[in-house]
């Protein structure tokens, strides 16, 4: 296994985000030099890693001339090629159409952009997001810097390549079956999924029947993820929920801890459920009250009525695709995950007022178990990192989504409850590879889960990639 990375002894060094930004605030570094070295750590790894969408390279060192004031004033970062940024397509990791620039910043990037952060590019992801491997059919899959034979992980891939490689500190993310936590798991980074509604989204997303999409970033520490919290948090409140606040340490409170290592009918294997437990005797010698349980608090019918929304999606995307998109819209060059999704869901569209309004329900069970449980331990992914392939999406869909829907077997039930969950990289499996553990909370709990997430990073501190 050769690792992939480009730390070294420039403006960045291993700096997370929040001691650049500490740097940057002091005037040890400039802003003009971070960027140059992010740009030139990108141009360093894009051949093997292949996480780039599009570059902004020109306009990231113009603005690193006079950056926007905020915490992260100057820092460098990636945007996930989904969400809309002036002046710049949006591809949505798609061949079918030729985008077009955006008027004007979509509410997540203006949101994101006023913490001051500078964007050296766009992120490369799977089809619109769809599958938990970002492999491209013409433009080829973003590969893991831990081990580049296996997938970076969800849609999420090239930001969290980026990431772990140390090309930027923190990147954005986003999360609507486990794209945060899931890529995240796969490359050791800590990825959190905020509470739905939390912050400000774009308005396809907010669009949805169900939302279940969430944005947030990766990041190499749980100060960079708590900061970027804070901050977010300042350009935008939602009322409607507690504040998540300045969370800077492990609690103090001892916490009610349910342990699960089996979602509906897929169980961890054996290496990825010891690993689980592994964490949640830890737990216990910190002091917190763990229980095992033997399922989930999920309907039987979730992973159906997961799998039709999911569906139902990309029938819409493929509907309307003509018409969003004008004259350059070619539904042949979708790839089969995406055409066998819409197939999935046209067969069955009349069980979709039932699925939505179970999905919709599962938030009042979730808030049930939460009343006996401060948070609940599982796998973010029920088995090792895949190989590049195990996922194409050129493969038959039965044999695709199959593979989908056992190694994702965790990670969607936050995203129909709307609740939020963190993943940390706190196991090594036999290969080597991070694996990564999931923590969740009831709804608006991030700080539980933040203070929790410090206790654990300071009793088993997270392996980096350049060792």
């Amino acid at each position: 296994m050769t690792r992939v990375h480009a730390f070294g002894d420039d403006a960045l060094g291993d700096l997370d985000a929040v001691g650049l930004a500490e740097h940057l605030a002091a005037g040890k570094v400039s802003a003009v030099e971070v960027v140059d070295a992010a740009i030139a750590r990108c141009e360093a790894v894009s051949p093997t890693l292949n996480g780039l969408a599009l570059d902004t390279y020109t306009r990231a060192r113009r603005q690193a001339r006079d950056p926007r004031s905020g915490f992260f004033s100057g820092v460098p970062t990636l945007v996930k090629d989904n969400v809309a940024v002036e002046g710049l397509p949006t591809q949505d990791g798609c061949d079918a159409f030729v985008a077009r620039p955006a008027p004007r910043d979509g509410d997540f990037f203006r949101m994101y952009g006023a913490t001051g952060v500078v964007p050296i590019g766009k992120s490369q992801l799977s089809e619109f997001g769809f599958s938990a491997s970002a492999e491209h059919p013409r433009l080829g899959p973003v590969r893991n810097p831990w081990d580049p034979t296996r997938t970076a992980g969800a849609s999420s891939a090239g930001s969290s390549a980026f990431v772990a490689a140390g090309v930027v500190p923190i990147a954005h993310a986003n999360d609507g079956g486990g794209s945060i936590r899931i890529p995240a798991a796969a490359c050791g980074l800590v990825g959190l999924k905020p509470t739905r509604n939390r912050f400000a989204q774009d308005k396809v997303f907010r669009d949805m029947p169900v939302r279940i999409v969430a944005d947030g970033v990766v990041t190499r520490s749980v100060r960079d993820t708590a900061a970027y919290l804070r901050e977010a948090e300042r350009v935008y409140r939602n009322l409607a929920l507690a504040p998540v606040g300045d969370i800077t340490r492990p609690g103090t409170k001892r916490l009610r801890v349910a342990v699960v290592t089996t979602s509906i009918d897929t169980a961890a294997s054996p290496e990825v459920r010891e690993a689980t437990l592994g964490v949640a005797r830890l737990l216990e010698e910190l002091g917190h009250h763990v229980v095992e349980l033997e399922q989930p608090p999920v309907p039987p019918s979730f992973r159906d009525d997961f799998l039709l929304y999911w569906g139902f999606l990309s029938t819409f995307l493929v509907a309307t695709g003509r018409a969003t998109h004008r004259g350059s819209w070619d539904p042949s060059r979708l790839d089969n995950l995406t055409r066998g999704l819409a197939r999935h869901a046209g067969r069955r569209m009349h069980r979709l007022p039932g699925a939505i309004a179970r999905l919709a329900r599962s938030e009042r069970l979730s808030s049930a178990f939460f009343a006996d449980h401060d948070v609940v331990l599982t796998p973010t992914v029920a088995t090792a990192t895949p190989e590049i392939g195990h996922l194409d999406p050129t493969l038959p869909f039965e044999t695709v989504i199959e593979r989908l829907m056992d190694w994702v077997a965790f990670t969607p039930l936050q995203n129909a409850t709307g609740e939020p969950a963190i993943s940390l990289p706190l196991a090594t499996g036999a290969d080597g590879m991070p694996l990564g553990v999931m923590l969740g909370a009831g709804r608006g709990r991030e700080a539980t889960l933040l203070e929790v997430a410090y206790e654990l990073e300071e009793a088993r501190p997270f392996a980096r990639v350049q060792g």
